[in-house]
């Protein structure tokens, strides 16, 4: 069964429009016959504008007519022209040039260089290369680990930097938050060792330390 573009406004405008039973309804809209009739008495779907499912082509005029002749029969869905509009496209493989894809493993090397926050999964989609080829750079058990340089991929031509940018931020934005979840705070600079273990000494205790000697040899001098 094709999915209906707006159920509930479709359900709307069937229940003011039409004499299909609630069965009827449900069944082409894909919602229960208990919700068909809330809508009917008003207590479901309340602010919701009916959407002619004719108009938007998801719906032909003779199956409405069949369907309001006999309560059995179920109307069939066609394939709406606004519903394959919305309909999100899935993005292709990034397809790599033969000439580019021997410079694959050096800007894997890169990442795994510069930038560890960035998982598998995103060099895998940026570079166009399998997590098994990530696994054989990382581990040196590639066929051409001797010739293997980092090199970043926008050098390489495997991306563009707006590209290399949105991947490296979107992983240290995760990696920042994930330490958050663990409480790990990374200090804004490098902290102070205590004097002790520096050796340094301070100006009042260079100050403190000759007026001991100084009565000390006072002392002395009275004995």
């Amino acid at each position: 069964m094709t999915d209906i573009l707006m159920p509930k406004a479709t359900a709307v405008w069937l229940v003011d429009n039409t004499s299909l039973t609630f069965d009827q309804i449900a069944d082409f809209c894909g919602l229960h016959p208990l919700e068909v009739r809330g809508i009917a008495d008003g207590e479901v779907a309340r602010d919701i504008r009916g959407a002619d499912p004719i108009a938007n082509g998801q719906l032909s005029r003779e199956e409405l007519d069949a369907a309001q002749k006999s309560d059995t029969y179920r109307m069939v869905a066609q394939k709406s022209r606004h519903a394959e509009l919305l309909k999100p496209v899935k993005k292709a493989p990034r397809y790599t040039p033969v000439s580019r894809r021997q410079d694959r493993p050096d800007a894997i090397a890169w990442f795994l260089r510069n930038h560890p926050e960035v998982t598998d999964a995103q060099i895998s989609r940026l570079l166009g290369t399998t997590k098994a080829t990530i696994d054989q750079v990382r581990n040196r058990a590639h066929w051409n680990s001797t010739n293997i340089k980092p090199v970043d991929p926008v050098t390489l031509g495997l991306s563009t930097q707006m590209e290399l940018d949105a991947v490296v931020r979107k992983a240290a934005d995760k990696r920042a938050k994930d330490d958050a979840k663990r409480d790990i705070v990374e200090p804004d600079g490098p902290t102070l060792e205590p004097a002790s273990e520096t050796g340094a000494i301070t100006h009042q205790d260079d100050h403190t330390d000759s007026q001991v000697d100084r009565h000390d040899e006072d002392e002395g001098d009275e004995a």
